[in-house]
C-alpha cells in the first residue's frame, strides 16, 4: 500500500473504482471514498485545505491511474517526487560570529557618517551592543579595550572608540541578561538579615543590629 494509514480496505475500494467503466459511477464512488478517508484520519482536518490533501492521497494510492473528475489539480508522480531547489544562503563570511551579520551592517553604515557628535554617539551605542553580545555568549568579563579592538577590526579601522568613553558596566549587563537586580546576592535574601544558628529544627532569621 502506498499510504498504509488508510488501511487495506480503502486500497481495495480504490482498486474497485478503477475497474468500473462508467465515469459517472467512478466519480460518485470516489467522492464517497474521500468522505470515508476523512473519517479515518480526522487529524487531517487541522491541515489547511485538508480536502485537497485527501484527493491527492486518493490519486497516490491509485498509482496515479484513477480516472475521475477532481475538484483540485490532479497531481502527477513527477511533481510529487521533484526535489526542492536548494536554498541560497549568504556567502559573506562573518568575522566574529557571536556579533552576527546585522551588527556588521550597522558598523558599515556608521563608517559612512561624517565625523562629529552624532557619529560618536552612534559609535558608543554600537560598542555597548558589542559588549552586551560578547557577554551573552561569553560570561567572562571583557574590557572596554578589547571591545574597542573588535570595533576597529569589524570597521576595518574606520571606527575607533575614544579612550575617554566608558561603556556600560559588565556586572550591570550580566544582571540584566540574567534577570537579576544589580547588586543582589545569588541567594536572593534581603540585605540586613542573616540565618540564626539554632539547635531547633529549621532555625530562624533575625535583624542585624546596625553599628
Amino acid at each position: 500500500m502506498n499510504i498504509s494509514e488508510y488501511g487495506r480496505n480503502i486500497q481495495k475500494m480504490i482498486e474497485y473504482i478503477q475497474s468500473i467503466e462508467s465515469r459517472e459511477k467512478r466519480n460518485q464512488l470516489a467522492k464517497a471514498t474521500i468522505q470515508v478517508m476523512g473519517q479515518l484520519n480526522p487529524h487531517l482536518r487541522d491541515i489547511n485545505d485538508f480536502k485537497h490533501k485527501l484527493w491527492d492521497h486518493l490519486f497516490i494510492m491509485s498509482n496515479f491511474e484513477l480516472d475521475v473528475d477532481s475538484p483540485y489539480p490532479i497531481p502527477s508522480e513527477e511533481t510529487l517526487n521533484r526535489k526542492p531547489e536548494k536554498l541560497k544562503y549568504p556567502s559573506n563570511h562573518i568575522k566574529i560570529r557571536h556579533y552576527g551579520r546585522h551588527i556588521e551592517e550597522m558598523i558599515a553604515k556608521a563608517s559612512e557618517y561624517e565625523e562629529g557628535e552624532e557619529k560618536q554617539v552612534l559609535v558608543k551605542m554600537i560598542a555597548n551592543h558589542l559588549k552586551k553580545s560578547y557577554l551573552t555568549w561569553n560570561r567572562d568579563s571583557v574590557t572596554d579595550e578589547e571591545i574597542a579592538s573588535h570595533l576597529e577590526l569589524l570597521s576595518k579601522g574606520k571606527l575607533k572608540l575614544d579612550e575617554s568613553i566608558k561603556l556600560n558596566n559588565t556586572q550591570d549587563i550580566l544582571a540584566k541578561t540574567s534577570g537579576a537586580m544589580p547588586g543582589s546576592t545569588s541567594g536572593g535574601k534581603k540585605k540586613g538579615y542573616q540565618k540564626k544558628q539554632s539547635s531547633s529544627k529549621g532555625g530562624s532569621y533575625k535583624k542585624q543590629k546596625k553599628n
